[in-house]
């Protein structure tokens, strides 16, 4: 079965209400929330996932010129998203999405492309009980992209997209053309996926989600609680964009959904021009939320993640947006405005920060020093810090050594700090004793390897020569972390998913 491990964290992710002064903590259980702002902290996913990349140096693809021409250079941007679409109406423009408590039930689902799925018994393709789906879903209207409820099968008609946020894990569960058969009591959709959220982790390669490009689909949306909220200064991370087809992939996307010549791959980057003809594009509209969209665009670009209409920018479904001012500012901007970053670009990666093992024999009386090593994988240009804590394993602070913590700068130009920990001497007859320090809290650099074991070599043992002469002990060699299982793939899957086809916009 492969099943993709919950994160560990019980910290709940906080929930600010627009403008509001104070954060609302996860709805309670079986008390869902449909579209409740998930704000603090931002972003969504690591500040280094590639939908929070600021791309605003990267490279231009020596073929932009021709992708963009390609698209069709004077084709007008849209914001495929907004509220009903009619004044209580059952149809939505954009995404909706829940907020589920992360002792929400879990239900299975049945996929028509279930190797490619999370929440699998891949011995047999059967949907196990995975998916946090609220009864809501089901019955109730705007809980599901197209707004119509779950057991109106309309999967002829949108792609009926369900993305449920688990705010008390930091987990995201996003399900492809979904339907409930109130005859079988059961779901089904297209293909799922799981995300945690605080995890670069990508798609297996060539494993599609519940987006044609094996993206998440949830943080590439242009989110109200962001856009119009006057306490958000700016968008944090890139935008979802659909093109009428596509050829391939590139990184971040893992799955190919078209083999268009000329056309663009999915993953592909496009970034918004500071300067068109001597003015800032994003400066043609003097509408303060349209403005700072764009400002994100500018910074961290948009992510080609389905086929769809061209240029048609992802959003939630939200009652409050101003379409009157959202589309003639988004009709202000074109594709020649943009240009496409390279493929498959990925920002230099900085130095990282990793702590070397240590050991020492502990000695009958006294203290005395077990010196760590933490090394710089390269020197920076400006200073480095990071923090370290010990932490007990069979050896325990007080009686065998003196707990530590604290911080070490590497300033420019070094590549290696070193601290020291005081161990405890005895005479008591025991064998060698561990314990752990950790890294944490980097500033100018990434972990590679943040955990150390420290070993106390005991001198006590017996003796097997003249005096003063003891057995000597091995130190305990590092362990090095398990390598992650793989899935069991059920044969190769032979569908193609996602054909080229026209998203329906407001």
């Amino acid at each position: 079965m492969r099943l993709r491990a919950l994160a560990s964290s019980t910290l709940p992710l906080a929930l600010c209400m627009a403008g509001a002064a104070h954060a609302q903590s996860c709805p309670a259980v079986n008390a869902p929330l449909q579209g409740a702002p998930i704000a603090a902290p931002l972003p969504v996913f690591p500040a280094d996932n590639w939908w929070n990349t600021d791309i605003s140096g990267a490279p231009v693809d020596a073929n932009s010129a021709n992708f963009i021409n390609f698209i069709g250079a004077a084709r007008r941007l849209h914001p495929d998203f907004g509220g009903e679409a009619d004044l209580g109406s059952q149809e939505v423009y954009g995404f909706p999405y829940i907020v589920v408590n992360g002792a929400q039930a879990k239900l299975p689902v049945t996929f028509d492309y279930w190797d490619e799925s999370d929440g699998v018994n891949m011995s047999n393709g059967q949907g196990v009980p995975f998916y946090p789906i609220p009864s809501q879903v089901t019955s109730q209207q705007h809980w599901m992209e197209g707004g119509a409820p779950g057991s109106i099968d309309q999967r002829d008609d949108n792609d009926r997209h369900i993305l449920i946020v688990d705010c008390t894990n930091r987990t995201l569960y996003e399900l492809y053309n979904a339907w409930y058969s109130n005859s079988q009591q059961r779901w089904y959709a297209g293909s799922g996926a799981f995300f945690d959220l605080q995890s670069n982790a990508r798609r297996p390669e060539s494993w599609t989600s519940a987006d044609a490009a094996g993206l998440a689909i949830f943080p590439g949306l242009v989110r109200y609680d962001e856009a119009a909220n006057p306490n958000v200064a700016e968008i944090g991370h890139a935008f979802r964009v659909t093109v009428r087809t596509s050829n391939g992939h590139v990184y971040p996307a893992s799955h190919t959904a078209g083999g268009t010549s000329g056309a663009l791959p999915m993953g592909a980057r496009l970034r918004l021009k500071k300067n068109v003809n001597g003015t800032d594009p994003a400066t043609r509209t003097t509408d303060p939320v349209a403005r700072k969209i764009f400002r994100a665009m500018q910074t961290y670009g948009l992510i080609v993640a389905d086929n769809g209409s061209d240029m048609y920018i992802s959003g939630t479904f939200d009652v409050r947006w101003n379409n009157g001012a959202l589309n003639p500012a988004f009709n202000g901007l074109q594709a020649s405005d943009f240009e496409v970053v390279q493929l498959g670009w990925k920002p230099v990666a900085g130095p990282s920060l990793s702590i070397d093992d240590a050991s020492v024999s502990e000695g009958d009386a006294g203290t005395k020093v077990l010196r760590f090593t933490v090394r710089l994988s390269a020197a920076a240009t400006s200073n480095v810090t990071v923090s370290f804590a010990t932490s007990n394993g069979t050896a325990l602070a007080g009686s065998d050594y003196v707990a530590a913590n604290g911080s070490l700068t590497f300033a420019p130009g070094q590549t290696t700090r070193t601290f020291d920990v005081a161990i405890n001497g005895d005479l008591a007859r025991e064998a060698n004793e561990t314990f752990q320090v950790a890294l944490s809290n980097p500033n100018g650099a990434t972990l590679a390897d943040a955990t150390a074991l420290g070993t106390i070599l005991t001198d006590d043992g017996p003796r097997t020569g003249g005096p003063g002469q003891k057995t000597p002990v091995p130190p305990t060699p590092k362990t090095a972390p398990n390598a992650p299982s793989k899935p069991i793939r059920m044969g190769e899957h032979r569908y193609t998913r996602y054909p080229e086809r026209t998203t329906r916009g407001e």
